[in-house]
C-alpha cells in the first residue's frame, strides 16, 4: 500500500504525536508498505521516510494564525482562501497514495483550514481518509467559547466518508459523552522494541519467524549442550507449563562439540525428547537456527544480549557450575530468574525461583508460573510485548483497517464520486454526523 501520514509538525519535532506518526511510518515500512508524510515542520536527512514540508500545514505559520484572527472576526471569505490553497496542496501531494491517515488535525483548533480541506477532500472522495484522533478541546470544561460556534464546532463533527480511529476506550468514551458520533475503531499507541531496545537486524528477523512477540512466555537459557547444564530438565519444565495453558518458547544458545562423543549423544537424546514431546514449535536449538532464506543464524554477544532484552525469564537448572555470569547478566536488565538450588546459584542470587534438582518437573513449572504471577514487572513487560508492540498492532488493527478502507473506496469508486464543483465550503460546515 502507498500511505500518506500528515500532522502540523513530524520528527525531528519533539511531541507525543509526532512520535506516534513516526512509529506508524517506521512499522509500515517495515511491513513493505510505502510510506510518506506531509506536515509543516520538521523533515530533514536523518528521517528515513520521504517528508513534504508546506508551512500551510503548519500550527503556527503566521498566515495560519492571521487566518484564525480573521475568522474569529466572521471573515469566512479568508477560511475559504486559505482552505483552497490547502486542498491544492493535498490533491498535489496525494495523488500517488491508496489512502491519508491524518493524525488529530480534523479535531484539534490550531489549522482549521486544513480540517476544512480535509472535509473537501472526503467530499471529493478521490482517495480515503483516516482520522487518527488523540485529543480534543472538547474534552475539557475550560475550552474557549468560541468553538462552540461556526465555523470552529467542525471540530465536533464527524463526516460520513472519513473513518475515524482513537487510541483507547477511554479516549472512545469522552468523544462520545462530548457528542463527536462515529463508528470508532480503536487502535491503541504502542512501542517498538526494535528501536527502544536498539535490536541488531539478525535478533528481529529471528524474533520474527520465531514469534517471539505473540508468546505467552519466553525462557532463555545460554548454555552450551553439554549433560551438566541438565538441559534435559528445561525440555521437561517446558512441557509442564505447555500443559498448564502457555504458548511457551524456549530458546537455548549454545551448541555442542561434533567431535565429543558424549556431547553428540547428549544431544540426540535432547533432540528426541523434543520432538516425542511435541515440543518442536516450543523449543528453539539457535546454534542450528536456518533462517528461511537459507542463511544460518550466527550468534554473537549483541544477538545474545537481545534475547535477554525481549525474554520473560532465564532458566537455569545446571547440576554444577563453577559461578553463574548468567545470573549477573539477567541481573541487569532486571529478568527474572529460575535457577537450580546449587552453591554458586545461591551466593549470586537474591529474590530468584530456586528449585530442588530433585523435584519433579510439574513441580517446578508451578513454581515458576506462582513466581512470575508475583512479579509485578514481569506482568507489565509480558502485557507490554504482547499487546502494545507495535509490529502486532500493525499485524491485527491496522494493517486490515487501512487494506478494508482502500477496498471500500475502489468499490464505490465511480459510483458516488463528486465533481470538484459539488463540494463548497457551505456544504461541509453543515455535513457530518455530529451536526
Amino acid at each position: 500500500m502507498k500511505i500518506g501520514l500528515i500532522h502540523y509538525s513530524c520528527p525531528p519535532i519533539v511531541g507525543g504525536v509526532e512520535e506516534v506518526l513516526n512509529n506508524q511510518a517506521l512499522i509500515l515500512k517495515r511491513f513493505g508498505h510505502s510510506v510518506k508524510v506531509l506536515s509543516g515542520m520538521g523533515g530533514g536527512k536523518e528521517v528515513p521516510y520521504p517528508v513534504q514540508i508546506e508551512p500551510l500545514i503548519s500550527s503556527n505559520s503566521s498566515i495560519i494564525n492571521e487566518t484564525h484572527e480573521k475568522i474569529r472576526r466572521g471573515d469566512k471569505k479568508a477560511l475559504k482562501e486559505i482552505t483552497e490553497k490547502i486542498l491544492h496542496i493535498i490533491r498535489g501531494w496525494s495523488k500517488d497514495l491508496d489512502v491519508i491517515i491524518a493524525h488529530n488535525v480534523l479535531h484539534m483548533p490550531f489549522n482549521l483550514p486544513l480540517t476544512f480541506a480535509l472535509w473537501r477532500l472526503a467530499d471529493l472522495r478521490e482517495i480515503p481518509i483516516i482520522s487518527w484522533a488523540h485529543d480534543s478541546p472538547y474534552f475539557y470544561p475550560h475550552s474557549a467559547d468560541y468553538l462552540k460556534k461556526e465555523p470552529w464546532d467542525i471540530l465536533k463533527k464527524t463526516h460520513p466518508d472519513i473513518c475515524y480511529v482513537t487510541i483507547s476506550e477511554s479516549r472512545k468514551r469522552l468523544f462520545e459523552e462530548n457528542g463527536i458520533y462515529s463508528d470508532w475503531h480503536v487502535i491503541p499507541n504502542g512501542i517498538d522494541p526494535v528501536s527502544f531496545f536498539y535490536l541488531n537486524e539478525r535478533s528481529v528477523k529471528l524474533a520474527r519467524e520465531l514469534k517471539l512477540f505473540e508468546r505467552d512466555l519466553v525462557f532463555i537459557q545460554p548454555s552450551r549442550i553439554t549433560p551438566r547444564k541438565n538441559i534435559e530438565l528445561s525440555i521437561h519444565i517446558v512441557r509442564g507449563i505447555k500443559l498448564s495453558g502457555y504458548d511457551i518458547l524456549f530458546l537455548l544458545t549454545g551448541a555442542y562439540d561434533p567431535h565429543e562423543k558424549k556431547a553428540v549423544s547428549y544431544y540426540r537424546r535432547l533432540k528426541y525428547w523434543i520432538d516425542n514431546l511435541g515440543l518442536s514449535d516450543n523449543i528453539a536449538i539457535l546454534a542450528e537456527h536456518v533462517f528461511k532464506n537459507g542463511e544460518r543464524l550466527i550468534l554473537d554477544r549483541i544477538v545474545i544480549r537481545d534475547l535477554y532484552l525481549m525474554a520473560d525469564m532465564l532458566l537455569m537448572p545446571s547440576k554444577d557450575e563453577g559461578f553463574g555470569l548468567p545470573l549477573l547478566e539477567a541481573g541487569m536488565i532486571k529478568l527474572p530468574i529460575a535457577c537450580s538450588k546449587i552453591p554458586p546459584f545461591e551466593e549470586i542470587g537474591e529474590d530468584v525461583c530456586f528449585f530442588n534438582l530433585e523435584d519433579p518437573p510439574m513441580i517446578i513449572a508451578g513454581r515458576i508460573l506462582e513466581y512470575l504471577a508475583r512479579t509485578n514487572t514481569n506482568k507489565m513487560f509480558k502485557k507490554s510485548m504482547r499487546e502494545y508492540t507495535l509490529e502486532n498492532i500493525c499485524k491485527k488493527k491496522l494493517i486490515p483497517l487501512l487494506e478494508e478502507v482502500i477496498k471500500d473506496e475502489k468499490t464505490c469508486e465511480g459510483e458516488c464520486r463528486r465533481s470538484d464543483s459539488v463540494s463548497s465550503w457551505e456544504a461541509n460546515r453543515g455535513a457530518g454526523k455530529g451536526a
